[in-house]
């Protein structure tokens, strides 16, 4: 997975965690939510969490993603787990995101977990809610 690309951009946490979320946005996941976490870990920057509509909605989710940020800024993810459960995790270094089937994300409840992070807003990313 974690491929060398001498032509990958340099994007800032902000931006990555912008892309992220906007190329989320597009394949319809659901309840996108974006926590600032450098308060509560060095593991990452922003930690997000989405919701998809099935096992093939959230494998659609990671693959979309993965596919955009190499096409688009030549970024690979340093490790991806989960590709054949309920929860897809992608870690980006400064961007953990965390693609959940709707009872999986109940279960581990990661916003409740991080409940002392800092919300992002994320409205200027997303054009349905």
């Amino acid at each position: 997975m974690n491929e060398n690309n001498t032509n990958a951009v340099q994007l800032s946490p902000e931006e990555l965690l912008a892309e992220i979320v906007k190329i989320a946005d597009s394949r319809k996941a659901r309840d996108i939510v974006a926590m600032h976490v450098t308060e509560q870990t060095t593991l990452a920057d922003y930690l997000v969490v989405m919701t998809g509509t099935s096992n093939t909605h959230i494998r659609a989710l990671s693959d979309e993603i993965e596919y955009k940020m190499k096409e688009n800024f030549g970024i690979y993810p340093h490790h991806i787990e989960g590709i054949t459960s309920n929860w897809i995790l992608m870690d980006y270094t400064t961007v953990v995101v965390n693609v959940f089937m709707s009872e999986s994300r109940e279960m581990y409840a990661l916003e409740r977990m991080w409940g002392d992070s800092n919300p992002v807003d994320l409205s200027a990313y997303i054009t349905e809610e």
